[in-house]
C-alpha cells in the first residue's frame, strides 16, 4: 500500500509539471531536461541531462540513462538499462582526465560534443548502450545488449558488440513505401483507417498495398 500511494504522489507531481504529457510510475532525476510531444511513459529510475526530445507515444524502460544532446522519434519502444551517450573523453590529448580535480576541471572543455538522433517506431532492445555521434532510422531494431557506435540505417535489425547489421527487415520497395506513408505523423484519426496495414506481414510481399 505504502508504494502504492508513493506512485500516485510522485505521478500527481509529475503531471503538473508536465502538463500531463507523460506518465510517470517512479522516482525520475532531470525531468525538467526533456521535451515530451505526449503520450510517453516514464518509469522508475531514469536519468536525464542535456538537451533531449522525446517524440509522441514513445515509452522509455526501467533504469534508462540519456545524456547530452538527443532526439527520440515518435513511436519508440525503450527497453530497460538503456543508456545513451553523446559525450565522449577526448582522446587525441595527454590525458582523458576532465575531472575537478586536474586544473579545476578546465580540461573539460576539450570534451567531445556529439548528437544522436533516433528516428520513429525504433525499437530498443534490453541493455543496449549507444555512444558517439550516431543516427538510428525509422523502423530499426536495436538488439539487446548492442553498442551502437555508428549510423543505423532504416528497418535495420543490428546487433552485437560494436552492432553490426544483421538483416534488413523488409525489401527495399517495401521500406520505401513506409517511409513515404510516414505513419508516424499522422493523427490518430488517419492512423486508424491504416489499421488493417499494421496486422500484414511483409515478410514475402512486393508491396505493403497487397
Amino acid at each position: 500500500m505504502k508504494k502504492f500511494l508513493k506512485k500516485i504522489i510522485y505521478k500527481i507531481l509529475n503531471s503538473v509539471e508536465s502538463n500531463d504529457k507523460f506518465e510517470s510510475f517512479g522516482y525520475s532525476r532531470g525531468i525538467q531536461n526533456v521535451v515530451f510531444e505526449g503520450k510517453n511513459g516514464i518509469p522508475d529510475r531514469c536519468n536525464f541531462s542535456g538537451r533531449i526530445h522525446i517524440g509522441y507515444a514513445t515509452t522509455l524502460g526501467y533504469n534508462n540513462y540519456i545524456h547530452g544532446e538527443v532526439s527520440i522519434g515518435k513511436y519508440c519502444q525503450i527497453g530497460a538499462d538503456v543508456a545513451i551517450f553523446t559525450k565522449n573523453h577526448p582522446t587525441n590529448n595527454m590525458s582523458i582526465y576532465i575531472g575537478k580535480n586536474l586544473f579545476n576541471g578546465e580540461l573539460k572543455q576539450l570534451r567531445e560534443e556529439n548528437k544522436v538522433i533516433i528516428g520513429n517506431d525504433v525499437w530498443i532492445g534490453h541493455g543496449v548502450i549507444i555512444v558517439g555521434n550516431v543516427i538510428i532510422g525509422n523502423g530499426a531494431v536495436l538488439a539487446a545488449g548492442s553498442v551502437v557506435t555508428k549510423n543505423v540505417e532504416p528497418y535495420s535489425v543490428v546487433g552485437g558488440v560494436p552492432a553490426k547489421l544483421l538483416h534488413k527487415r523488409f525489401s527495399d520497395t517495401i521500406i520505401k513505401e513506409i517511409e513515404d506513408l510516414k505513419w508516424w505523423d499522422k493523427n490518430e484519426g488517419e492512423i486508424e483507417k491504416l489499421k488493417p496495414l499494421f496486422f500484414k506481414k511483409f515478410t514475402n510481399a512486393n508491396s505493403i498495398y497487397e
